[in-house]
């Protein structure tokens, strides 16, 4: 079968050592994240700040319209943000809509009339290619029928790692295997007891 590139670590200080930097460089991304929701934040009001000066008379429609649809953009990019803090993932569905709106925010401050048929026939193009992703992304099952990846390799590594606990467990060198998948099954978090 498939020989593991890389051997796992042998003892629990490593182990918890590899544990501990990821957490770290997930908190730091984190934090980083935090302070783009600031800024964008803050972008947001000082746009509206500036929507509101340009309601004020001499009124300037294509100016307000792109004002509008600028703010609609930071409001979805935002809520993409949020979605990554809760979730830890980048929501597909929130990308493309904002990529949606993007291209026709351009295409209403430019005007039809005054844009070139080659750059309407691109954008008419994305905006096909946007909507087939949105079509497709919700025939797809978020996990793949179930397939988590992630939870395999914990049960894998949870096996590796309770080896010279108090209880015998059944170890197995493939996450394939039979004793993995009973513990998937049986939902005993790695600890199968042998009789």
């Amino acid at each position: 079968m498939q020989k593991s590139l890389t051997n796992p670590p042998s003892n629990g200080y490593e182990l918890l050592k590899q544990n501990r930097i990821v957490r770290i460089l997930e908190t730091v991304q984190d934090l980083f994240v935090i302070s783009l929701c600031m800024a964008l934040f803050a972008l947001m009001a000082i746009q509206l700040r500036e929507m509101f000066f340009e309601l004020l008379p001499p009124l300037d429609f294509p100016g307000v319209t792109s004002d509008i649809l600028f703010l609609l953009i930071l409001v979805e990019l935002f809520r993409l943000l949020i979605i990554y803090l809760q979730e830890q993932r980048v929501s597909i569905g929130v990308a493309v809509e904002v990529s949606i709106v993007s291209v026709l925010r351009e295409v209403i401050v430019r005007g039809v009339l005054e844009t070139s048929w080659v750059q309407i026939l691109a954008a008419c193009a994305f905006l096909i290619v946007m909507a087939a992703l949105l079509v497709v992304r919700v025939w797809l099952p978020p996990t793949f029928d179930g397939v988590d990846p992630e939870k395999r390799l914990s049960i894998r590594n949870q096996l590796l790692t309770t080896d010279n606990s108090s209880y015998p467990i059944e170890t197995a060198t493939h996450v394939n295997s039979q004793p993995v998948a009973s513990t998937v099954v049986n939902g005993t978090n790695g600890l199968v007891h042998q009789d």
